[in-house]
This record gives structure tokens, sequence and C-alpha cells, in this order.
């Protein structure tokens, strides 16, 4: 976590990315729920929610993008 120069340690950086990768995942999930609404009834399919797994995936693709100079 080279440079950091918002002062917050690698524990805060890592709770932050996660949040804000629940954030991602929350948002994509409510539009494919309102997708599924505006469909006519009979045609609407589940919507699963984010998995641990896609959270952890989302955090590190945004870590990966600030590691970037």
């Amino acid at each position: 976590m080279g440079d950091n120069k918002s002062g917050k340690n690698g524990y805060e950086i890592r709770e932050t990315l996660l949040g804000m990768a629940i954030g991602i995942l929350s948002d994509r999930d409510g539009r494919l729920r309102e997708n599924e609404y505006l469909k006519p009834e009979g045609t609407r399919q589940p919507i699963d929610g984010y998995t641990v797994e896609e959270v952890i995936d989302t955090a590190e693709s945004l870590y990966q993008f600030i590691q970037k100079k």
C-alpha cells in the first residue's frame, strides 16, 4: 500500500474498499431487480444477491485500480 497520502492504515483502506464494493454490488442488484419488475408478471426471474466472494473480488479489483500509477 505504498504512497499512503490519506493517512489511513491498511485496515482502514480495506474497510473503505469493502464498503465501496458492497455499494457497487448493491446498486447492481437494485438495477437488476427494477428491470425484472418492468417485465410482465409470469416472466420475471429471481435476482440472487451478491456473495462474499463477489464483494472480495470487487474490492480487490478496486485495490488493483488504485495501485496503478
